[in-house]
């Protein structure tokens, strides 16, 4: 099938639409762009108009993305990290912006998980509830001391 070929200012139009939906990152809107076929100087220049008019903003992608999957998806740190390097966000600006996440609400949210999925375990002895607890904790992203010290405060 043929791709259907569009202006310049059409792509550009249809990136600038990308990034209102929602923030993105360099690597989506560098993803978006290949299904475009652009030469080099083009993708530059519609990247360099994106961040001039604040349509593409890495921080601000990073801070929304934290709060979203924290906040909704109830990911730990570490996840939420793990995601972001994979989208070629700095570990710098990953840092930085972390401060978006609540330490009361972290430690809230862990709570609720570890007791909600505890009493969901039955028919198996306590210390393998823990267990399949702190795996389900970790899987979600939470750091193994944190998880400890929800734990110790039983």
């Amino acid at each position: 099938m043929e791709k259907k070929s569009y202006t310049f200012e059409e792509i550009k139009q249809k990136l600038v639409n990308y990034c209102v939906y929602q923030d993105r990152c360099h690597s989506e809107i560098e993803q978006k762009m290949r299904d475009f076929l652009l030469i080099p100087e083009a993708k530059d220049d519609i990247l360099l108009y994106l961040m001039k008019e604040n349509y593409l903003n890495e921080e601000r992608f990073t801070r929304s993305y934290i709060r979203g999957k924290f906040y909704m998806k109830h990911w730990g740190r570490n996840k939420i990290k793990i995601n972001l390097k994979q989208k070629g966000i700095t570990e710098k600006l990953i840092s930085r912006c972390m401060d978006e996440i609540d330490d009361e609400d972290y430690a809230k949210a862990i709570n609720k998980i570890y007791n909600d999925y505890f009493s969901k375990q039955s028919g198996i002895k306590t210390y393998q509830k823990k267990s399949k607890t702190i795996s389900h904790l970790l899987s979600k992203g939470y750091e193994y001391d944190v998880i400890l010290d929800v734990l110790e405060n039983e």
